[in-house]
């Protein structure tokens, strides 16, 4: 598979909607991971991320405009011993609980599926970073309608092991703008990693339709050591 310029293929379309980023730096020091949120309605917009622990957490910007807080408020990001857990929904919460009990990434999500926003039918897009003895691996998954039909689940689960510097994979919601929204097609995206964690941020935040964007996380983890740093950027101030 050919790589890609990130910026290029978060700006061939207007609405990916909620998208996960993993990989790992050019120099090979840090496990680079990003996840941003998107929204077309009031209610969607009305976001902030926040941390929360070792991870974040989706937030009302304005509590008094929050209509419905079922499907985007949840906590995206949380971190397990060595596991850093990256979701665009509160499956996050059914891995973490799964994974403390011994069952694997793919195992814990036997019990969920695509969210219930007919006809859309959203798909839950995962990613699990591992890290054990200076080595560092990640994993990605979607859980899809079968082309809009509610009463099959396509399940799709993709392991990169020792994955190469200055690459990384993509994976998001939405192929573009649309009604109902046409889910994520094929393989995660092999895209180029590149830049300080600040530069990082900054690629992705800019090639991100302004209309739509809301918010933005960055993290880049030390492989050897395990050092966090970690960027936010939110639309609503």
């Amino acid at each position: 598979m050919k790589s890609v310029s990130l910026s290029s293929e978060l700006k061939s379309t207007s609405y990916p909607g909620r998208g996960i980023v993993l990989g790992k730096s050019k120099d090979g020091k840090f496990a680079v991971a990003a996840y941003f949120i998107m929204g077309r309605s009031e209610n969607s917009r009305n976001r902030v991320f926040v941390e929360e622990g070792e991870g974040i957490r989706t937030q009302a910007f304005d509590p008094s405009k929050m209509k419905d807080p079922s499907l985007i408020i949840y906590a995206p990001v949380r971190v397990l011993d060595n596991k850093t857990i990256v979701t665009n929904g509160d499956q996050t919460d059914t891995i973490y609980d799964g994974m403390k009990k011994g069952l694997t990434f793919e195992q814990s999500l036997r019990s969920r599926e695509f969210e219930p926003d007919e006809p859309n039918f959203t798909p839950r897009i995962s990613g699990l970073m591992e890290f054990e003895n200076g080595k560092y691996n990640y994993s990605m998954s979607i859980l899809k309608s079968d082309n809009g039909n509610k009463e099959s689940c396509n399940r799709f689960t993709f392991s990169y092991e020792n994955p190469a510097c200055g690459k990384g994979r993509f994976i998001h919601t939405y192929m573009g703008d649309g009604n109902p929204l046409p889910s994520f097609e094929g393989e995660p995206v092999l895209v180029d990693i590149e830049g300080t964690i600040d530069e990082f941020t900054n690629t992705v935040w800019t090639s991100l339709n302004e209309d739509n964007k809301v918010s933005l996380f960055v993290r880049f983890i030390e492989i050897a050591t395990g050092k966090k740093e970690t960027r936010i950027v939110n639309k609503n101030k």
